[in-house]
C-alpha cells in the first residue's frame, strides 16, 4: 500500500529563479508629451514683452544716473526726469498734443492713400504686359530717386500748410507699394489662370479671384516700410517749412538752444513711430487671418 501511495506522487526538486539584472529588466516606454504650442507662444511673448520693458527701464535708469554723476553732459545729453518735466510743461502749456495730432494725421493720410494707390497702381500691370513693360523701368527711377531732395519743391509748389506733408508722406510710400504689388503680380502661377479661363472665366474674375489674393502678402509686406517712410517724409517737411508739428517743434528748440524741447521732440517721434508700427503690425495679423479664411 505504501509502495503504491510513493508511486503515485512524483516529487520535483523546483530551483529558485535566477535574479534578473535590472539592466535587463523593461521599463514601460515613456508617454510622449503633447505640448500646447499655443500657450508656448504665450509664455514665450509674455517674456520677450517683459524682456524689452527691462531694457527700456535699465537704458533710462543708466542714462539718468550718468547724467547726475557727470559722465554725460547734461547739456547735450539732458536726462530722462529733464525730459518728462518739459514734456509735462508742453502738455498743460505748451501745444505738443496738437503738435502730434498734425504728425500723425499727415503721416497716417499719405500712408493710406500712398499705399493704396501704389497697390492699385502695381495690380494694374496685370492687365497688359506691354503697359507693365513700358512703365517698369520709370518705377525703378522714381524709387532710386531720393525724394526728400525734392521736398522744398513740393514745400514751395503746395506750401508751407498740412497738405505739402501729406503729398511727402505719400510720395515716400506710393512707389515701394506698387512695386511690391508688381512683385506679386509677376509671381502668380500662369497655371492657375489657365485654369481658370478653361473653366470660362472672364478676365475681371480672374483678377479678382487669384491676381489679387495672390499678390496681397507683397502688399501686406510693404506695409511697415511704407509706415516708417510716410512719418519720416511728414517730419522732413515740417523740417522745411510748417506751422505746426514735432518736426516744427525740434526745429524751434534748436534754433533757441532748447536742448531739453528738442530731446523730448526726439522721444516724442520714437515712441510715435513705435505706435504706428505696431498698429501696421495688428493690420498686418488681421490682413494675413483674412486671407487665411478665404
Amino acid at each position: 500500500m505504501e509502495t503504491a501511495r510513493n508511486e503515485a506522487f512524483v516529487i520535483h526538486t523546483i530551483k529558485a529563479p535566477e535574479p534578473v539584472p535590472a539592466a535587463a529588466v523593461k521599463r514601460p516606454e515613456s508617454v510622449p508629451v503633447i505640448q500646447d504650442e499655443e500657450a508656448i507662444a504665450r509664455t514665450r511673448s509674455r517674456r520677450i514683452g517683459w524682456g524689452r520693458f527691462l531694457v527700456a527701464v535699465m537704458i533710462f535708469v543708466i542714462w539718468e544716473v550718468f547724467t547726475r554723476m557727470g559722465l554725460l553732459d547734461s547739456y547735450y545729453w539732458s536726462s530722462p526726469s529733464a525730459i518728462l518735466r518739459t514734456t509735462w510743461i508742453q502738455i498743460t502749456e505748451g501745444a505738443l498734443l496738437g503738435d502730434i495730432a498734425y504728425t500723425s494725421g499727415a503721416t497716417l493720410i499719405g500712408f493710406i492713400f500712398g499705399t493704396a494707390l501704389g497697390a492699385l497702381l502695381g495690380l494694374s500691370f496685370w492687365w497688359s504686359k506691354s503697359y507693365a513693360g513700358i512703365s517698369e523701368p520709370y518705377l525703378i527711377i522714381l524709387n532710386a530717386l531720393p525724394k526728400l531732395a525734392l521736398a522744398p519743391v513740393l514745400v514751395i509748389l503746395l506750401g508751407i500748410g498740412f497738405f505739402s506733408k501729406v503729398a511727402l508722406a505719400f510720395s515716400m510710400t506710393v512707389v515701394v507699394s506698387a512695386l511690391s504689388a508688381y512683385s506679386g503680380v509677376k509671381s502668380v502661377d500662369p497655371d492657375m489662370e489657365k485654369l481658370m479661363y478653361s473653366l470660362g472665366a472672364k478676365k475681371w474674375q480672374v483678377f479678382a479671384k487669384v491676381v489679387v489674393p495672390w499678390s496681397m502678402p507683397w502688399i501686406i509686406s510693404s506695409l511697415r516700410i511704407n509706415i516708417a517712410l510716410a512719418l519720416a517724409g511728414a517730419i522732413v517737411g515740417e523740417f522745411i517749412a510748417s506751422s505746426q508739428g514735432v518736426g516744427r517743434m525740434i526745429m524751434y528748440a534748436g534754433t533757441i538752444l532748447d536742448i531739453n524741447l528738442v530731446w523730448v521732440g526726439v522721444v516724442v517721434l520714437s515712441a510715435l513711430s513705435m505706435v504706428m508700427y505696431w498698429g501696421v503690425v495688428l493690420l498686418e495679423r488681421w490682413m494675413s487671418k483674412g486671407l487665411v479664411k478665404q
